[in-house]
């Protein structure tokens, strides 16, 4: 049975939809006013694999991922280059579908847009208000009031208290109280605005996923996905506006992908420490990229680098060469009782854990170049497709890999993945490289994903490095 990893529950639980054999699923997308960043890449790829398992698992799925096409940035950016917000949202909604594309992200079957659904949110504030779960302030704009909605913090795990301890910014005075959000907002001069019953506004952005999910998915639906970020204040405020408004349980499981770090930082724009996927595929194939996310499980923190897009452009180099060299017999059908594939099932029903899929990948990987059986190497071609990889021609890839610069592979474990750098003596690592891995490696542990801190100790093994982990979490190191 598939179990996901419930953020809700705090831990993994067996997955029912609530009816069977059919699953809804809601994915907070992109708001659209810039190229896109490998930490929204993540989100498309990650939950990309989630639709692709779920529908390989037998369920008929409907898959909603929004676009964010009205807020503050978006208002801002038109703004400053002199055009409408409608050509900046349709040029970057473009780019954003041509990225995807290229990482083999495929669309979702719906993908509404905010301005579309300014009446339903109008609708839904006014059920808030009758409620007594939202007011107008002073200021005019339409408040959630949080404290009037019991199960507010949920979620989090945290109290009311606790988040009102927290909170950092100067807040506008005429709210209740500072943890209210706001759900329409008066109007400004040179904004855009619609009509509504408080006069003229815009909505607020939480508002904007209550209402398209439950347009498109009913007012309860299985499946609530996002990245780690949006936990709090986001996803936090949609279960109070949706619970609030219908009277009934928003989503059953709560699912969030751990963020892409820089420097121990998450990538974000806000940070200016962000590589666009555009520039990334200007020296990485699309599908290089794609198997770095999926590399690591998905909660787990992905620490970007070159020198791991380099580790994920050997590993997939070498899957391509087995492919190349026993030319693959097409698999209509999988046979889940092949101990290969029932290996990657498993790993796949455990919190999609793609790691340990990954790990079977390379196995077939050996197996075909041992056999040179056009069987396996089927099986290698079908399973990797389940996660989206292998799907290009292997002669292609491998000479787009031949035109962009060669790579020099090192033997590589059995997670298929190792060093595809040259000269992987231990003096080819610097002291600050080592113990930036090492940081890797205790990120991943503390993420419970000991299938990646294992891969690293291997990988610096095998580089001549050995760890020495001390009592109380501390590791040290020294040249073998």
């Amino acid at each position: 049975m598939l179990k996901i990893y419930n953020t809700l529950a705090r831990r993994k639980q067996n997955f029912v939809p609530i009816e069977p054999g059919r699953v809804r699923m809601y994915v907070c997308g992109m708001t659209v006013y810039d190229y896109c960043h490998l930490g929204h890449a993540r989100v498309m790829v990650v939950f990309d694999m989630v639709q692709r398992w779920l529908r390989a698992s037998g369920f008929e799925l409907t898959y909603v991922r929004n676009i964010t096409d009205l807020d503050d940035k978006i208002i801002r950016r038109a703004l400053e280059n002199g055009e409408t917000i409608g050509e900046l949202t349709a040029r970057f909604i473009a780019h954003m579908n041509e990225d995807a594309a290229a990482l083999g992200v495929e669309k979702p079957d719906h993908e509404p847009r905010a301005t579309q659904y300014i009446g339903a949110m109008l609708d839904m504030i006014g059920a808030l208000q009758h409620k007594g779960l939202a007011y107008q302030a002073a200021s005019g704009d339409i408040n959630y009031a949080v404290r009037k909605f019991p199960g507010y913090g949920k979620l989090s795990g945290k109290t009311l208290d606790e988040l009102r301890a927290g909170e950092r910014v100067e807040t506008d005075p005429s709210k209740h109280d500072p943890l209210d959000f706001v759900l329409w907002k008066r109007a400004k001069e040179g904004e855009p605005a619609w009509a509504s019953p408080w006069g003229e506004g815009r909505p607020g952005w939480h508002i904007e996923c209550s209402v398209m999910s439950g347009e498109l998915l009913g007012a309860h639906f299985d499946i609530h996905g996002g990245g780690q970020d949006l936990q709090f204040p986001h996803h936090e405020n949609e279960i109070a506006q949706s619970e609030g408004a219908h009277g009934d349980i928003f989503v059953n499981y709560w699912m969030h992908n751990g963020f892409v770090r820089v420097d121990e930082e998450k990538m974000s724009k806000s940070l200016g420490n962000f590589f666009t996927i555009r520039e990334v595929l200007k020296t990485y194939h699309p599908e290089d990229v794609r198997y770095f996310i999926l590399r690591a499980h998905y909660r787990s923190p992905l620490n970007y680098s070159d020198r791991h897009l380099d580790d994920a452009k050997g590993a997939l180099t070498r899957m391509y060469t087995a492919l190349n060299k026993v030319p693959p017999q097409q698999v209509t059908a999988i046979d889940w009782n092949d101990v290969y594939a029932r290996r990657f099932k498993e790993a796949m029903d455990d919190d999609f854990n793609t790691p340990e899929a990954v790990a079977v990948l390379f196995d077939l990987v050996a197996e075909t170049n041992r056999t040179k059986s056009a069987m396996t190497s089927g099986l290698l071609k079908a399973l990797g497709g389940k996660l989206g990889l292998l799907e290009k021609n292997p002669s292609d890839y491998l000479q787009w890999r031949a035109s962009h610069g060669a790579v020099r592979m090192e033997p590589m474990d059995a997670k298929g993945t190792g060093r595809t750098n040259v000269g992987m003596s231990s003096t080819a690592l610097s002291n600050d490289q080592i113990n930036q891995m090492i940081e890797d490696r205790a990120l991943a542990k503390t993420a419970r994903n000991y299938a990646e801190a294992d891969r690293i100790r291997k990988e610096l093994l095998h580089a001549g490095i050995v760890l020495e982990d001390a009592p109380g979490g501390k590791t040290g190191w020294r040249r073998a």
